[in-house]
């Protein structure tokens, strides 16, 4: 009874080891295939370009955020609402030569400009703009400028 068992016992020890060498057998073909016309030191060479071209895509990446963080910024204060309205101020002279001019951020913040022409002068007017209100009282023209260029 104890040799059958030693028996049993080869058996499956040399079927492991059959097993073992055909899978070394296969691992190693699929390794030259892969490695086929290519040297470890190539390889190694590949790996370490892609890993610093991935380290300059993450540099360049995180310049392009602070960029686009800096530009967003000053967007914000560029004049977003533009509007120009000609008018006469005076029914009894001249024509439309007076000008409102409305220039206006994304907060509503800016400056409405305005001129008034008549034949003896011409007067310029510059009221600030904080959150589309003045503190300064609006003529008519100068409340519509300042509707049409709202952003």
């Amino acid at each position: 009874m104890n040799t059958r068992l030693e028996m049993a016992f080869f058996v499956l020890v040399g079927l492991a080891v059959l097993i073992g060498a055909v899978w070394i057998f296969v691992t190693e073909k699929r390794l030259k295939r892969f490695f086929l016309g290519k040297k470890a030191k190539d390889l190694e060479d590949t790996i370490n370009k892609l890993e610093k071209d991935i380290e300059e895509l993450n540099k360049a990446k995180e310049s392009m955020q602070k960029d686009i963080v800096t530009i967003n910024t000053k967007l914000k204060k560029s004049i977003r609402g533009l509007e120009t309205i000609r008018f006469n101020p005076f029914s009894d002279q001249g024509s439309n030569q007076s000008f409102a001019i409305g220039l206006l951020d994304e907060k509503g913040d800016g400056v409405v400009l305005s001129s008034l022409y008549g034949r003896e002068r011409m007067s310029i007017f510059a009221k600030p703009i904080k959150n589309n209100k003045s503190e300064y009282e609006l003529t008519a023209e100068e409340k519509e400028v300042l509707n049409k260029a709202k952003v």
